[in-house]
């Protein structure tokens, strides 16, 4: 059986924030994962910061970023 390609080979978690901060801006990436870290003083390295530490909101993350088809460019 054969398992469809994942979308976020290749991708680091860097890379993906980075993605949808440039295609959203922070306001819009805040409205729809509503986490502080893309609300309050909002920054790559604290985001990356927390993601790291919270599956949950990686999924999100991650999940926004195949949504919006991001890895397709």
């Amino acid at each position: 059986m054969t398992q469809p390609k994942n979308p976020l080979h290749g991708f680091t978690l860097e890379q993906i924030v980075t993605a949808l901060v440039n295609h959203y801006g922070w306001g819009k990436l805040a409205e729809h994962i509503d986490i502080n870290c893309f609300k309050k003083d909002p920054s790559i390295k604290s985001s990356l910061t927390f993601l790291r530490k919270t599956p949950w909101a990686r999924e999100k993350t991650e999940a926004l970023f195949v949504a919006t088809k991001l890895y397709q460019k």
